[in-house]
């Protein structure tokens, strides 16, 4: 299956100081900038490890962002305590299809710096899911994390891009917590592709601002 693609920071950065910041109001797509002014849906970013539940009709395997990436022990055992035991589930929702893919953030203690802040173990986070060339509607998502008891990524808003930018610079807090979130990933209302045939999804971080 597939690795999740890469989310493109709004803005560019800025190769003066070896793009360290952004060049504010200067897109990194003309997609982006196009599309601005409409309506986005905001979801809170996960400071974690990008972590994918495939599932190919018979067995669920884990991978990380890449074949290659190697994924903590104590993370692969609360994989495995979540997924396997419910194959049984995964047959009886995902039929007549041999490509399901649960993309999700891994998360909590010892999982990046600030890993402790949202929880003292570990967990899953859903934020998409893949079935063939099919990327799932939020409120399909959603009812998905709801039937396997996972956690989802929470709502953060919606707006126009220029709203996200105020919201992260600003800062807020994290659906976890009292501390301030690591960002928002946006996309528009209804699902679009770049003329390449790339999805139109963007985010912003916090640190990009400090």
């Amino acid at each position: 299956m597939e690795k999740y693609h890469k989310i493109q920071t709004v803005f560019k950065r800025d190769p003066e100081n070896k793009f360290k910041t952004l060049l504010m109001g200067e897109y990194a797509l003309p997609e982006l900038e196009y599309l601005a002014t409409n309506n986005w849906m905001f979801t809170e970013k996960i400071d974690g490890t990008n972590i994918r539940v495939m599932f190919d009709g018979e067995k669920i395997t884990f991978g990380g962002k890449t074949d290659n990436a190697q994924i903590p022990a104590f993370l692969i055992e609360k994989l495995n305590d979540t997924f396997l035991s419910q194959i049984d589930l995964f047959k009886e929702t995902f039929t007549d299809t041999d490509s399901v893919c649960l993309y999700g953030e891994g998360y909590g203690a010892k999982i990046q710096k600030s890993g402790g802040n949202y929880r003292q173990d570990q967990s899953f986070a859903l934020f998409d899911i893949r079935i063939g060339d099919w990327w799932l509607k939020r409120i399909d998502v959603s009812g998905i994390a709801i039937k396997f008891g996972l956690d989802l990524v929470p709502t953060v808003g919606e707006g126009t891009l220029w709203d996200m930018v105020k919201l992260v610079g600003q800062g807020f807090n994290s659906h976890w917590g009292s501390f301030i979130a690591e960002g928002i990933v946006a996309r528009p209302a209804t699902e679009l592709q770049t003329r390449g045939g790339q999805r139109i999804i963007t985010k912003i971080k916090h640190r990009d601002f400090q």
